[in-house]
């Protein structure tokens, strides 16, 4: 092995066996941990989980433009048919399914085979409550309350992390999600830039004084992770985040979803050990004026879609190890409502994006959109259960061995796996 191995990544990099004295632990672990993978042919694998909250429209974002049943009960939002020319028609992705206009910038991601989508999918449980709802798909318990754990944590704690990565799990979000809640460490990091770092349920600022912050309560407020995050905290300010520049052409929408993209694949680059890394973004809850290509909707299409391609084009040659995965609580009403929106509904959409990915299908049984098929007689039908996808992702991509550990009381198994993964 060299010695004078570095982690280098996107100008961010600056350890070497060398200086490992002056080097924080953390980042000795990741040189070492990154050395042995090199060695014995392994590779990191990271999950990138986006949470759309408040429930996205599914048959808006994968429009099924060949089920008459659609446009006859949305006759003032369902998208139109591809039309070659229209800019405000779905675009055509198999000729029966097609995607809102607004996510335009997808399409090049199914062309060459780095999207999948799996459609029906959801919780078995019929609650139309946002928060139970949010609850048990991060638990991955549906229907039970009592969960401890987010699932995401469950998996952290099935596998032995011997070098003890700080960064191993981060969520770009202001609190820790449910989904990441666990005995496993993960941090919560609202913003690179401000420096405001939350590990565990506990929290501490660290903008314009973490020292005092550190000196003083340190043993009450982080815990045996004190000095670890106070390295991490300086190690973060020379790094100078602020100072990032995306690589391959990518454009981030100015936008706090766009920016939490922005630093997982900051982080990602800068070689720290992620193997988790987490965001969400709202305003799917869309009960009235929800529009169809133009309109509420689509605006956040727009954004969502041009952050997420803007991350895969950043990542470049690292989505060969990345992968992609959107989720939302639950899907919306198939008939359109009096206010021109659609209420709480059942299944949903979801999308996969990565290169070990078998993109360019939409994965799933289609329930159809017929009344006798509706699911209590109003919402698209289940007919993929999420833990299905999720377990496809632990096992193949992130390679636990035990889904039981991570889906417990749910018998998931490859059978019932899509394909997505190769």
């Amino acid at each position: 092995m060299n010695r004078r191995f570095f982690i280098r990544s996107g100008g961010v990099a600056l350890a070497s066996f060398g200086l490992m004295n002056v080097t924080p632990s953390f980042l000795q672990r990741a040189v070492f941990a990154q050395a042995r993978e090199r060695i014995t042919g392994g590779r990191r694998k990271t999950l990138i989980a986006i949470f759309q909250r408040g429930a996205v429209d599914g048959l808006n974002m994968v429009v099924p433009f060949g089920e008459r049943a659609y446009y006859d009960l949305r006759p003032s939002i369902a998208i139109g048919k591809p039309e070659t020319g229209n800019a405000e028609a779905a675009i055509s992705l198999d000729g029966f399914f097609g995607l809102h206009p607004s996510l335009a910038q997808f399409k090049p991601l199914w062309d060459s085979k780095r999207l999948a989508i799996v459609h029906a999918a959801g919780s078995p449980d019929n609650t139309r409550s946002h928060f139970d709802a949010q609850d048990y798909m991060e638990s991955a318990t549906p229907g039970v309350k009592s969960t401890a754990d987010g699932w995401l944590n469950r998996y952290l704690q099935s596998k032995a992390d011997p070098d003890r990565r700080l960064f191993r799990a981060v969520s770009m979000t202001l609190t820790m999600p449910r989904v990441l809640q666990g005995k496993a460490p993960t941090l919560a990091i609202s913003n690179l830039a401000d420096f405001t770092i939350r590990a565990g349920q506990s929290s501490a600022s660290v903008q314009g004084g973490f020292e005092a912050i550190y000196d003083q309560t340190v043993n009450d407020v982080l815990g045996g992770t004190g000095k670890e995050t106070f390295a991490a905290v300086n190690y973060l300010k020379k790094v100078n985040p602020s100072q990032y520049q995306p690589e391959n052409g990518a454009q981030y929408p100015r936008t706090p979803f766009g920016n939490s993209l922005l630093q997982i694949a900051q982080l990602i680059k800068a070689g720290v050990g992620l193997e988790i890394a987490f965001t969400d973004v709202g305003g799917w809850d869309t009960h009235v004026n929800e529009g169809n290509a133009r309109g509420q909707l689509g605006n956040l299409l727009q954004q969502f879609s041009n952050a997420i391609a803007a991350l895969y084009t950043d990542l470049g040659q690292h989505m060969d190890d990345v992968v992609i995965l959107t989720m939302s609580e639950f899907g919306r009403t198939v008939k359109e409502n009096g206010n021109r929106g659609t209420d709480h509904g059942h299944a949903n959409a979801m999308f996969v994006v990565g290169n070990s990915v078998r993109g360019g299908k939409v994965y799933g049984q289609w329930p159809g959109l017929r009344s006798e098929q509706l699911y209590e007689g109003r919402d698209l039908a289940l007919t993929t259960d999420f833990r299905d996808v999720f377990g496809e992702i632990a096992r193949k991509h992130l390679g636990t061995s035990n889904l039981q550990t991570v889906f417990p009381g749910y018998a998931t198994s490859e059978a019932k796996f899509r394909g997505f993964l190769g």
